[in-house]
């Protein structure tokens, strides 16, 4: 498939809810991917409102990496839907919220080489152009500070209590724009539902 059809099946896949020109911005966003995975991946426009979106960062949420049983307060991105975790959606069992955590790039670059892993350049660039499929790469903003990456296969949860209403917006690190939600919703894709996975899953009956 040429790039030219490639952009055109894209089409199809956009969101429905955007206005023509807010389409146009953003299939015109995804023909520079990836030369333009930088401060365009967030927008400023919700950053007063009162609700955890898909994709927000967030501060000083509960991570643990087990078998370590320490839990400590740190950044992370939410995977859950943002609809799943309104407090308007009441719900019979209290929803919880999923999460990735979020390390800098410059200490995840450092713990590799402190393990001894072998660690090319070239994949280093991978992780920035958004091709390696478990980490979802964050360009600087002004409250994350420096370049940082989204550990996908890290995924933690809490109670949606734990982020109360009137401390989101102190606490929220970014949003997403609808170029960066589309990339991280493609991303998700890839890493947790692959359907040409070449495993044969015949019925039992």
């Amino acid at each position: 498939m040429s790039e030219a059809e490639l952009l055109e099946d894209f089409k199809q896949y956009l969101p429905k809810y955007l206005s023509p020109n807010g389409t146009e911005n953003l299939f015109a966003e995804l023909k520079q991917f990836p030369a333009n995975i930088d401060q365009r991946l967030y927008t400023s426009l919700l950053k007063a409102e009162p609700i955890i979106y898909q994709g927000d960062g967030l501060s000083n949420l509960p991570i643990v990496n087990l078998p370590d049983a320490r839990i400590e307060g740190k950044k992370a991105m939410v995977l859950s839907n943002t609809c799943d975790i309104s407090p308007d959606n009441p719900r019979p069992i209290p929803a919880r919220m999923i999460y990735c955590p979020i390390i800098s790039f410059e200490k995840f670059e450092r713990l590799l080489t402190a393990s001894q892993a072998s660690v090319s350049d070239h994949y280093l660039r991978d992780i920035r152009a958004q091709k390696v499929s478990s980490m979802f790469f964050l360009p600087r903003n002004d409250s994350l500070g420096e370049d940082a990456i989204v550990l996908l296969d890290r995924a933690n949860n809490c109670d949606i209590n734990q982020v109360p209403a009137h401390e989101i917006q102190s606490r929220r690190l970014f949003t997403l724009s609808d170029y960066g939600f589309y990339l991280l919703i493609f991303k998700l894709s890839i890493h947790f539902t692959r359907i040409r996975e070449a495993v044969r899953r015949t019925s039992e009956s």
